[in-house]
């Protein structure tokens, strides 16, 4: 199995750090979505931290986020592993959904489809619901002869770590680097 070759996308870019606070919600998430996934539960937890406006950086405004989460996280998972209350289960809900807001590796994005309003078990194919990075990467990492034999291995892969790692996915800065490489790293962190 060999990599492709690096291709040049277009991909969406960053307003000014100091813009971001008193630009509109809607663009603030726009903005929380190229960081990082599409995902209701994280704009709710990230937005109030966006709009304090404290960070001369994108990297400071991602520390400062990712210190919430791991706040976030603890209290979500109660103490010393004990089952917690409602409201700490709740938490766990949240924070799973914004965990699992990230694609598989090599997996193509499925949605339910609806049919006249009506979910139905079947699913379609959509990017839509990916950031434009993911929808770049997930596509480098599907694409050529040997696409499918990749696609094969980092399900397997996928499924491996998601058995050790209940209600975690394997996510990644894929960034440009090779398939041999990802799934060498995969492997060593299962």
């Amino acid at each position: 199995m060999s990599s492709p070759s690096s291709s040049t996308t277009s991909l969406p870019s960053l307003a000014p750090i100091t813009s971001l606070p008193t630009l509109p919600t809607a663009s603030q998430t726009a903005t929380l979505d190229l960081l990082f996934e599409p995902s209701a539960d994280l704009h709710a937890l990230a937005l109030p931290t966006v709009q304090r406006g404290e960070y001369t950086s994108y990297g400071e405004l991602i520390d400062a986020l990712r210190g919430g989460l791991l706040t976030f996280a603890e209290e979500a998972m109660g103490s010393e592993g004990l089952e917690g209350d409602d409201g700490e289960k709740d938490k766990r809900e949240v924070l799973f959904r914004v965990l699992g807001s990230h694609p598989r590796l090599g997996e193509k994005h499925k949605t339910p489809k609806n049919d006249n309003n009506h979910q139905n078990n079947s699913e379609e194919d959509d990017t839509k619901g990916l950031s434009a990075l993911s929808r770049a990467e997930q596509a480098r990492l599907r694409s050529g002869d040997d696409g499918d034999d990749w696609a094969e291995e980092l399900g397997r892969l996928n499924a491996q770590y998601e058995a050790r790692y209940p209600g975690l996915r394997y996510v990644v800065w894929v960034n440009g680097r090779g398939r041999e490489e990802i799934v060498r790293e995969m492997g060593e962190r299962i």
